[in-house]
């Protein structure tokens, strides 16, 4: 099973109605059209850039390095993550269909990690590590890492959703409807499924990102991702999930901004 296949699905559709506008606001400043490195350049430098990073440089030299690797075609051949920001932006902002597995995944991975190695920078004078989800992966370890990680923020996001009390049978099957035309396989859809029907299980998602300042802070904008935010629960969960996990006040504010929540 493919937890960063999921999650880069469940990016790309949105598990609200605000999701995928917040995405847009991230990749391409509101733009419907289609959009490629270059334009990811403009909106994500300007968004992200000025962040200082650790010792490979500003989050705008990884980003740089980042996106000359999409633009390349290279695919893994650097040492930072192309992470198929470009693929992420042409399904999300142009609607693109048949996007190859892994690439969106990839993308999601890349888009989160960025958001929150630039609210960690900007919020700390010490400069945050680099997020695994913005290195390629050198060894099997770091591999299985990504993939516990992105199940973890897969999980984050489904358990975000059932901050109004459940999700209901018409928006799993609508999201089911969606993850089979991603091409995701019957046990990933099982996966999603079975999650959906869980009780709410909040303290199991803060246990597992202890320690991960990084990792909170892609488990909060995901979940941000997730719910609209405009009801009481979903607001006193969304504060939980923020002191739970204890993310800086300022990481908050970076990241509700940055995606456009108000």
């Amino acid at each position: 099973m493919n937890f960063t296949d999921i999650l880069g699905s469940l990016i790309q559709s949105g598990l609200s109605k605000s999701g995928k506008k917040r995405i847009t606001n991230v990749l391409g400043g509101g733009k419907k059209q289609s959009a490629g490195p270059a334009d990811l350049v403009g909106s994500l430098g300007k968004i992200l850039g000025g962040a200082k990073g650790s010792q490979t440089g500003s989050i705008g030299d990884v980003l740089t390095d980042v996106l000359a690797s999409v633009s390349k075609g290279l695919g893994g051949n650097s040492k930072v993550a192309s992470g198929g920001l470009g693929e992420l932006a042409g399904a999300i902002l142009g609607g693109k269909k048949g996007t190859k597995r892994g690439s969106i995944g990839g993308g999601a991975l890349t888009m989160l990690a960025s958001l929150a190695f630039s609210a960690l920078s900007k919020s700390t004078a010490k400069p945050p590590d680099i997020p695994l989800g913005l290195v390629e992966p050198e060894t099997a370890e770091q591999r299985q890492q990504l993939e516990s990680d992105a199940e973890l923020v897969v999980r984050a996001m489904i358990n975000a959703a059932k901050a109004d009390g459940r999700i209901d049978d018409a928006e799993v099957e609508n999201i089911v409807s969606k993850l089979e035309q991603d091409g995701l396989t019957q046990e990933e859809k099982e996966f999603f499924i079975t999650e959906t029907r869980k009780p709410m299980d909040l303290d199991s998602i803060i246990t597992s990102a202890e320690n991960r300042p990084d990792l909170a802070a892609q488990i909060y904008t995901a979940s941000l991702l997730a719910i609209e935010v405009d009801t009481s629960a979903e607001k006193a969960y969304m504060q939980k999930l923020a002191n739970g996990l204890n993310i800086h006040p300022q990481v908050v504010a970076h990241l509700e901004k940055t995606i456009g929540l108000y």
